[in-house]
């Protein structure tokens, strides 16, 4: 008989005891293969629990401008944001979100005075306080944003983000669902 040390314990290997090491053998690595999968705790555990709490993301670029510094919408973008408004009336938009731009504040507008929603300027620059402040909306929110911020904010919030948009794309709209499931639809 041999005597083998493992964890500071001793036992002897006999034909018996080679069977019950390796039962034990896949015991342990069944649980580590079901540990690699579980969640980690922290942070990341935290935010899913809020995120499966929540109802519908909406993520949208703002839409038509007219040209200059910080210009409004030219008149295809507001008839596009009326029809953003008539779309989410009855999504359960509790929370509005916007960079403080002239475009992006006047996309949300019309839903925000349907809704009677305010609407909360985000700083773009500032993503990760977007997400803090979105975590603590219970409902679906709107959020407007810009062709260079659209793609990373949908992947903040847990969806397969799509190709980033470029300058030409308005008018579509990003709904991510609370498994992080991402749906696509155009305002028409």
């Amino acid at each position: 008989m041999q005597t083998a040390v493992g964890e500071g314990t001793e036992f002897a290997a006999t034909g018996k005891d080679d069977k019950m090491k390796s039962w034990l053998w896949m015991v342990l690595l069944a649980a580590l293969a079901v540990g690699a999968c579980a969640e980690p705790p922290g942070p990341l555990a935290i935010r899913s629990a809020t995120v499966a709490d929540r109802g519908t993301i909406f993520v949208v670029r703002h839409l038509h401008k007219a040209q200059g510094d910080d210009p409004s919408l030219n008149s295809q973008g507001a008839e596009a944001a009326g029809r953003l408004a008539e779309m989410l009336a009855e999504k359960g938009i509790a929370a509005i979100f916007v960079t403080p731009t002239r475009r992006a504040m006047e996309t949300a507008g019309p839903l925000a005075e349907r809704l009677g929603v305010s609407v909360t300027p985000y700083d773009p620059r500032q993503p990760q306080a977007l997400v803090a402040a979105a975590d603590k909306v219970g409902g679906s929110l709107l959020i407007v944003g810009h062709s260079n911020t659209v793609h990373d904010l949908i992947g903040r919030f847990g969806a397969t983000p799509p190709p980033p948009l470029e300058e030409q794309d308005y008018g579509t709209v990003f709904a991510i669902g609370p498994e992080g499931r991402l749906e696509t639809f155009e305002i028409r």
